[in-house]
């Protein structure tokens, strides 16, 4: 018994050292987009909590008249997992301190914000527009609760 327990205790505190280092990836990257918005834009005053919501949860106008936001996949709140309008497939949670994975590889991130951008507002997103959206992704921490 003392052994197992002993291994519960290690495995929580290898998830928490993970889920750390996954937002500390994610600050990274906040850090880096910032820089260059503010490279583009010099009177650029920072990524904020209000703007990254307002973008995920925008609703853009599709070509074929649909809309959608990045809500539309990922849920209104990105501690939830989330699923693909089209393909039904399941998504994980965007937040890094629920889903340990995200914002771990700066190039799949890239290419993530470049593909859908693409296709909901039909270009790449902008700099400030992508550390403002994972600023707010950092504030969501619990995903909502079962009914």
């Amino acid at each position: 018994m003392k052994k197992l327990n002993i291994l519960l205790v290690a495995l929580l505190g290898l998830t928490a050292i993970s889920a750390q280092a996954s937002v500390a990836n994610a600050e990274k990257l906040i850090m880096i987009y910032n820089t260059q918005a503010k490279a583009v834009n010099p009177e650029y005053a920072g990524p904020t909590v209000a703007d990254g919501k307002f973008f995920f949860n925008r609703k853009v106008k599709l070509g074929n008249g649909k809309e959608m936001a990045c809500a539309s996949c990922h849920t209104a709140n990105p501690a939830d997992k989330g699923k693909n309008v089209v393909t039904g497939k399941s998504i994980e949670p965007l937040s890094p301190v629920v889903n340990t994975k995200r914002f771990s590889d700066f190039e799949k991130v890239e290419a993530k914000f470049t593909q859908h951008c693409t296709e909901i507002i039909g270009s790449d997103c902008t700099a400030a527009e992508k550390a403002s959206y994972i600023t707010y992704v950092l504030t969501e921490k619990t995903p909502t609760p079962k009914k």
